[in-house]
Order: C-alpha cells, then structure tokens, then sequence
C-alpha cells in the first residue's frame, strides 16, 4: 500500500503534455465566467523540457501512474474515496497507481496542464480539455445527466430569479468547478455576479443555506440535491442549469490503449463495486458508471474559456 509520505513525494513529478489536437468546433454560444484563478503564464525560460523532465526523474517512476480529482473533498475524505480505486486499479493493470491529493484548485488546475496525472476522475469540461489538449481518452462515466441546481431557502421570498443574485453571497465551489461556472455564466457583467463562498463537498454548501443561513443560494448537482433529507421543504429551485454529460474517467498516453480497456472494464465490474462505492454515494447516484466516448464531452471545455491557462 502505497504511504502518505510517498503520495506526498510524488507532487515533484511532472510530465510534458503531449502535441494539442485540434479544438472542437462549438456550436453554442461560450458562457460568460469570471477567472478562476491567476499563476504567472510560463515561458520558453521557465517551462520544463522534455530532456530536462526525464533527467529529473527517479528510477522506475515509468512504472508508476498518478490518479487524481479535483479538491472537492477534505485530504483525508479524499484518500479514503479515491485510495482504494487506485489499489484496485494497481493490481488489475499490475502496475503502481497512487492517488495524489491536490492541496487546492490552483495547484489541480497546474499538475494538470502539465500532464501530471495519468488517471483523472472529474467534470465533463475538464475531461473535454484533456482529450483535446493531452491526448486523454474517456474511460467511464457516472450514469445518467448531470444538472445543477440553485436553490433559496423555501421561505425566501427576495428570490425569484438568478439574476437577483447579483452581489448576493453563493455558497459552492470556487471556480472552475463547472456548476459555478455555469452559474456565473448567466451574468454578463462580471462586476455584477454573485459573490461565490467556498465549500468543501457539496453537502456543506446545502447547509449553508438551508441550516446555517450564511448564504443567499447555493448551486448543487440535482441528484445530490435529491438525497438530502426532508430538501422539498427546506429550499426551492430557482435555476437549473442544462443537462451535461456526467463526470468521467480520463487516462492519459502514458496508459497504453490495453491497459485503459482494463482499466475501463474494471471500473464497471461487478468486482470494482467495493472501490467504487465512496465514489458513487459522494454523487448522490444508485445508477452506477457507463462507458464514455470522446464524443461525449467535444466542445464543452468552452466552459473554461477564461480560466487562466486552458484557453492557450
């Protein structure tokens, strides 16, 4: 089993991304989103190369495989969702897979456009980004659509509209979670958005609203919304967004094409269910994982148009 101090060691690894392939053509209109976040852009000097990378990495690191998602849980909820898919993973493909905890949004967002992660579990928009740019193939999905919902509390009567949320307090994710980019999305001037109050899981950013009142609205996926207890008569819907794609599994080209079919097909099994059963509840869904195509998910990293670093 793989150790907290190794997990840790594995955050100086970095691998090149592979040569981008054309970018989708997207029929609809790109939503409007604020930045979700600032790193300094790299350049010739300060971009890593190939030579260098591969000088700089330990023995045997071609035979471990880095799996990760995005921080939406606490390092420990993380590890003890994510852990036991690596492990399983590790002995269907007999090579090492290693869950490695991002510490925020920013540093996920940078391991990944470096190509850092061989094995992702995430939104529709970043699986969409790594097949066009990174040569990432969808694996498996989480069955059925995939919606989010804004929601007031039931005896709030200021709202009636998202466009009232203007300046409001939103609890949820901070960008570039894809339900806070959708939501924002629907604000054309930036200046006059909500103002998004970070959470950690999707069922805080419930509590902020119908217990603890420290938000006007919060924007939860409607199949968690749906398994919250006694929701009907604590909050109502004031938006919903539009049905996407549901989040995925991605591998990268260091995953030959064999050992992504396993991988695939092991996900789904009957005997993955043990690994998978964290993952499954933290969705709010009984319908499982399905296969995915690339075709799934074209042209839907529009949402991250103006996240700093997927646009180039």
């Amino acid at each position: 089993m793989t150790t907290a101090t190794s997990l840790i060691s594995l955050g100086a690894m970095i691998f090149a991304p592979g040569t981008s392939a054309a970018e989708q053509n997207v029929r609809e209109k790109a939503p409007t989103a604020r930045k979700a976040s600032f790193a300094p852009p790299e350049t010739a000097a300060n971009r890593p190369s190939l030579e260098g990378i591969a000088r700089g990495m330990p023995a045997g690191s071609d035979n471990i495989l880095v799996f990760s998602a995005p921080p939406r849980e606490t390092e420990e909820e993380g590890i003890r969702m994510y852990q036991p898919i690596a492990e399983y993973l590790s002995r269907i493909i007999g090579k090492t897979i290693v869950y490695k905890h991002p510490s925020d949004w920013l540093t996920y967002q940078t391991q990944m456009q470096r190509g850092s992660y061989d094995l992702v579990f995430d939104g529709p928009h970043f699986n969409s980004w790594r097949i066009s740019k990174l040569q990432h193939s969808a694996l498996v999905k989480i069955a059925g659509e995939h919606v989010f919902a804004v929601v007031v509390r039931k005896d709030d009567n200021r709202i009636t509209d998202i466009k009232q949320l203007a300046g409001q307090k939103v609890c949820g994710m901070n960008p570039p979670n894809l339900g806070t980019l959708a939501v924002l999305g629907e604000f054309d001037n930036p200046a006059r958005q909500p103002l998004i109050m970070n959470n950690i899981g999707w069922a805080k950013a419930y509590e902020g609203v119908a217990f603890e009142k420290k938000c006007t609205a919060a924007i939860v996926p409607m199949e968690n919304l749906k398994k919250f207890s006694n929701s009907e008569n604590l909050v109502r819907i004031v938006y919903k967004t539009k049905v996407l794609p549901n989040q995925a599994f991605s591998a990268g080209p260091r995953i030959s094409t064999a050992d992504q079919a396993r991988i695939a097909a092991a996900l789904i099994s009957q005997e993955g269910s043990p690994a998978m059963a964290r993952l499954i509840s933290a969705n709010g869904t009984d319908k499982g994982l399905a296969y995915a195509s690339k075709e799934d998910y074209a042209g839907l990293d529009v949402y991250l148009k103006d996240t700093w670093g997927y646009g180039r």
